[in-house]
């Protein structure tokens, strides 16, 4: 079986098929599906699917495309494959811009998972019954002796493929619920009143492309007394809803904790004993710094998180990795967690982030680490605002990454 050429059997498979990213990008087609569409290899790969084939602006009752999008949101947020009811999708004509033709199609969407269990790409498989459907519509009848049984079989199908649009339907209307709430729900946990005092500092959110919008990261900024305040990000393991909730329990706990005690170690220590009784909390990653105007002065503590760092003027940086300790409820008994302290000058950066701004398939985090300080060095004149977004585009995420980011810049 080690011989079998696969690029030659997809590419000959009859059945039309798409492979498609998680950001539902075109990365493979067959050739059914090129001659299904009339396109070539180069219409097609690299482009977003909804780019090479848009909406009919002139038909609105041809709802394929959005039942299509639909679909494969479902599947990237559920793992699971989805099968679609008969569709009606209207695709452009090649070299007459504005000008559409009729397809009807069956399609199912299937995940491929990558090696952390999220969903790699979707095979994107279609059954082009065009010809039938425009056939029957014709008038194109069987002959007389088949007549009864033939329409009695159509009707069956018919009856059911539409049983099956209204369930896709009522799926994406609950899918479009439990993510309006899901956003809802997540801006609640992730305001930070304190923020608005702060102009030198810029906050970024963005969930696992594929999610509900939601994710177990966070960031938060904490003012004390006498001009002090305290960052933090974090991140529960997994996504979704389950996450977010313990990551909002967590989040608030940091907060109090810091308030009370104002010494990130112990309110990371208080933390760690909390996070034992909070379902999905273990093994969270948090990092707590603690800025000190007057003395001029960063206190840290770090459990199990990518270290933070501090740019300063000239581009030159220091990491914040001298006081790491192993994640939220990693050992079995209580042990006081370590704390440190680093020097800065006004006009440095304090960047705190979570483990998906760096991380990528394949490749050692100290890669993804230099190449984060690298990119703050070179862009480190930028105001945080520009910078967060600089940042963000340099390295590949502003249209969404394989995992949840939260980013925190500080110029001090």
């Amino acid at each position: 079986m080690s011989g079998i050429n696969y690029a030659a059997l997809f590419a000959a498979t009859p059945s039309p098929y798409l492979v498609l990213g998680p950001d539902l990008v075109i990365v493979e087609v067959n050739q059914a599906y090129l001659d299904a569409t009339r396109r070539t290899r180069d219409d097609l790969i690299g482009r977003h699917i909804f780019d090479a084939f848009p909406d009919n602006p002139a038909d609105p009752e041809a709802d394929g495309v959005r039942n299509l999008n639909a679909s494969l949101h479902r599947v990237l947020t559920s793992r699971e494959p989805d099968t679609m009811a008969l569709q009606k999708y209207d695709i452009p004509l090649m070299g007459r811009p504005g000008v559409f033709e009729e397809r009807w199609w069956s399609p199912v969407n299937t995940p491929i998972p990558g090696p952390d269990g999220s969903v790699a790409w979707i095979i994107h498989r279609v059954e082009d019954v065009t010809a039938f459907v425009q056939a029957r519509a014709g008038g194109d009848r069987p002959p007389t002796g088949q007549l009864t049984e033939r329409e009695a079989l159509e009707a069956e199908l018919y009856a059911r493929a539409r049983e099956l649009q209204r369930l896709n339907e009522e799926l994406r209307l609950a899918h479009t619920r439990e993510r309006q709430v899901a956003v809802t729900l997540q801006e609640a946990m992730l305001q930070s009143p304190d923020l608005a005092r702060h102009r030198e500092v810029a906050v970024r959110y963005l969930p696992a492309a594929g999610s509900l919008n939601v994710c177990g990261d966070w960031y938060d900024m904490v003012d004390l007394p006498d001009g002090r305040f305290a960052v933090a990000v974090g991140d529960v393991v997994g996504h979704g809803l389950e996450a977010a909730a313990a990551m909002g329990m967590l989040r608030s706990a940091l907060s109090a904790a810091i308030r009370a005690l104002e010494r990130p170690a112990q309110a990371l220590e208080v933390l760690g004993l909390y996070a034992r009784s909070v379902e999905g909390a273990l093994n969270t990653t948090a990092v707590k710094a603690l800025v000190d105007p007057r003395s001029r002065l960063i206190i840290y503590s770090n459990a199990g998180h990518p270290p933070p760092v501090l740019v300063h003027a000239d581009g030159s940086y220091d990491l914040l990795d001298q006081a790491t300790d192993p994640p939220l409820g990693a050992r079995p008994q209580h042990v006081p967690r370590p704390q440190a302290g680093l020097a800065y000058h006004p006009g440095d950066t304090l960047v705190l982030y979570t483990d998906g701004l760096i991380e990528r398939r394949d490749e050692d985090i100290d890669a993804g680490l230099s190449r984060l300080t690298e990119a703050l060095s070179s862009f480190r004149a930028l105001c945080p605002e520009r910078l967060a977004d600089a940042l963000l585009a340099h390295l590949g995420l502003t249209g969404g990454a394989r995992d949840d980011i939260a980013l925190i810049i500080t110029r001090l």
